[in-house]
C-alpha cells in the first residue's frame, strides 16, 4: 500500500512515543538503542522497526525499567517482556501505541487483536472511556503535527465506530424501560464528526432510553418533524467544527424559534465550539457538557 509510512522523522517520533527529541539521541547515542538511516541530505529517518523498538522501550521505560537495563536486553526480548507486562497489567499505554502501530500500518488484524485481548480484562465502556478516548485526544494532536494523515485518522476512526455499532446493536433489540424522556442525536450541517455522538447513542440506550439517531448534518427545521411525535425530546448534538464561534448564538437562536414553540424540548451540547459559549447566557433548555463522562452522568 503506497501510503503506508515507512520511515518516519525524530519529531515523528516524540510525537508518537511521547518520549522528547533530545532523550531519543541520548538513548541512540550512549545505548545505541536506535540505528537511524541517514536521506541524501544527511538527515536522520528512522524505520517502522524503530519505531516498533521505540514504542516497546517507552513502555518498559514507563513500567520502571533503566534505560541502561533496557540497553542489555536482547532485540527479540523485548517484545516478550513487554506482553508479560502487558499481560500482568492489562497496561492500556501499551494498547493504545499497539493501536497507534495498527493504524500507522492500516493494519485491522493487529487493531482487533488489541482490541480482543483488552476485552478479556475489560468491559467495552472501561476500553472506550479509558483507552480510546485517550487514544483520540492524542491522535488529534498527531494530526495538527502531520505525523499522521486524514487517512490514518478516517482508518482507525471507522474501526472504532464498528464496535460502537457492534455494542449498540445489541441493547437495541430491547424494548426501552425508561418513558420520561426520549433522546434524539444529530450533528449539525457540515459537521461529520459523529464518533462521539455515537458512543454518545450507545450509553443512553444502556441506560434504558428510546434514541432516535439522526446522524451527521441535520438540518434544523428537519428537526421539527420529531414534535409531531413526541413531546420531551432531549436533542443532543456535538459541535466540533460547526457551528463555528462567529455562528453558534445564530444557531441557538435558530433552534429556539423552531423547536420551542411546542412541546418541552431541550438542546445539550459538546464539543470543542461550546467553549465560545462560556460568555453566553444561555436559557435553561440548553446545557452544555465539556465531556461525555459529565453528560453521562446527568442521565
Amino acid at each position: 500500500m503506497n501510503n503506508v509510512k515507512k520511515h518516519f522523522s525524530i519529531r515523528d517520533l516524540e510525537n508518537l512515543s511521547g518520549i522528547k527529541a533530545h532523550t531519543i539521541r541520548i538513548w541512540e547515542k550512549r545505548y545505541n538503542l536506535l540505528n537511524p538511516e541517514r536521506t541524501t541530505t544527511n538527515i536522520r529517518t528512522y524505520s517502522l522497526k524503530s519505531l516498533q523498538k521505540l514504542l516497546n522501550i517507552t513502555l518498559l521505560y514507563n513500567n520502571g525499567y533503566k534505560i541502561s537495563k533496557i540497553a542489555r536486553i536482547a532485540e527479540n526480548e523485548i517484545p516478550v517482556i513487554v506482553r508479560e507486562i502487558v499481560a500482568k497489567n492489562s497496561e492500556k499505554s501499551h494498547a493504545i501505541n499497539a493501536f497507534k502501530l495498527a493504524m500507522i500500518n492500516f493494519d485491522q488484524n493487529l487493531f482487533f487483536s488489541t482490541y480482543n485481548s483488552l476485552l478479556n480484562e475489560r468491559s467495552f465502556r472501561e476500553i472506550f472511556n479509558e483507552v480510546f478516548i485517550p487514544l483520540l485526544n492524542e491522535l488529534g494532536l498527531l494530526w495538527q503535527t502531520d505525523t499522521i494523515s486524514p487517512s490514518h485518522e478516517h482508518f482507525i476512526t471507522h474501526l472504532i465506530k464498528q464496535k460502537i455499532f457492534i455494542h449498540t446493536e445489541k441493547l437495541q433489540i430491547i424494548e426501552p424501560t425508561k418513558k420520561d424522556k426520549v433522546f434524539a442525536l444529530f450533528l449539525p450541517e457540515n459537521e461529520i464528526h459523529e464518533l462521539g455522538l455515537l458512543y454518545l447513542n450507545y450509553e443512553i440506550v444502556l441506560r434504558g432510553y428510546k434514541s432516535i439517531y439522526l446522524g451527521q448534518s441535520m438540518p434544523i427545521d428537519s428537526l421539527v418533524d420529531l414534535l409531531k411525535y413526541y413531546e420531551n425530546i432531549h436533542f443532543i448534538s456535538y459541535f466540533t467544527v460547526s457551528p463555528n464561534k462567529d455562528n453558534l448564538e445564530k444557531y441557538i437562536s435558530e433552534f429556539a424559534d423552531n423547536l420551542r414553540h411546542t412541546g418541552n424540548s431541550k438542546l445539550w451540547i459538546l464539543g470543542h465550539q461550546i467553549q465560545h459559549l462560556s460568555h453566553v447566557d444561555l436559557p435553561d433548555y440548553i446545557q452544555t457538557f465539556s465531556s461525555i463522562e459529565r453528560l453521562t452522568n446527568s442521565l
